[in-house]
């Protein structure tokens, strides 16, 4: 039900979105059927959007579900987008479904992050990465782009350190643009006060063959290379599917391949002892 005034915010909430999405009220207005006047008066409070064109408008904006919640209560409507743990037994069959590509990808790693980058479950090839690591940085909840770029986490490990900083550093830059979340502009400017790594002239397999930014681990049984991968899920309605991540990581080179085969088959010789 509709309270009796909308929040006079809902109009500049919605140019705001439109803004961020570089689009004019007419392309806008063309894109969703709506008269260019009518968003006017929206925009500007003249006019009170109905349900469903705040909706309307919301889809072609691309707003994401929590920032959706925001518009409808703005606009004096109950938020229709519920936020629940994954554990939830509600969600019991999109959680079987992270496990199961967590567990399918291995003996290569993976894991499963939120909108903040805080690692939610992961498989049995992670740990192996994360061996010896300062057991502050792995304290939960761990965020996995701080342990990434963190002198006491996986930097010193990281052989070309400067390429993917500036990738992970590309990526939340996008994630900001898209959601405008003050939690991840916080985030981008804590990682980019950590001591920031010369470039060296070449990196190892560099460019992963032109194709993606690899990130290459040095370890004692020389350099593991992976490129990655990103899943989500195509059609959430629940805010917190709408957020999680599943990161995977493939072998960019036949030795990190080689190295993970060997190193799974001797966690599973060592399960079956």
């Amino acid at each position: 039900m509709q309270a009796t005034l909308p929040h006079p915010n809902v109009g500049r909430l919605i140019r705001e979105w439109r803004q961020r999405r570089r689009l004019s009220q007419l392309d806008l207005a063309c894109e969703a059927d709506i008269s260019t006047r009518h968003l006017s008066y929206v925009e500007n409070g003249r006019a009170s959007p109905s349900r469903e064109m705040l909706m309307h408008l919301a889809e072609h904006l691309d707003v994401p579900l929590r920032e959706r919640n925001m518009l409808l209560t703005a606009a004096g409507y109950a938020p229709i987008y519920r936020e629940r743990p994954l554990a939830d037994p509600a969600l019991a069959a999109a959680r079987q479904a992270v496990d199961l590509v967590l567990r399918g990808h291995e003996p290569y790693p993976a894991l499963a992050v939120d909108r903040h980058w805080t690692m939610l479950a992961h498989n049995s090839a992670v740990p192996m990465l994360l061996a010896d690591i300062d057991p502050q940085m792995l304290k939960p909840p761990v965020n996995v782009l701080r342990l990434s770029l963190h002198p006491n986490g996986l930097a010193p490990r990281i052989v070309n350190l400067a390429q993917w900083r500036e990738h992970l550093f590309a990526r939340l830059r996008q994630q900001i643009a898209v959601s405008a979340d003050a939690t991840l502009v916080e985030l981008l400017h804590e990682l980019q006060a950590l001591p920031s790594p010369a470039a060296p002239p070449h990196a190892i397999n560099g460019d992963a063959g032109g194709v993606a930014v690899p990130v290459q681990f040095n370890t004692p049984r020389g350099v593991m290379s992976f490129i990655s991968t990103t899943t989500v899920f195509g059609t959430p309605v629940d805010i917190t599917l709408a957020e999680l991540a599943l990161e995977t990581f493939f072998p960019a080179d036949a030795h990190t391949a080689e190295l993970l085969r060997r190193l799974g088959d001797g966690q599973n010789d060592a399960a079956q002892r």
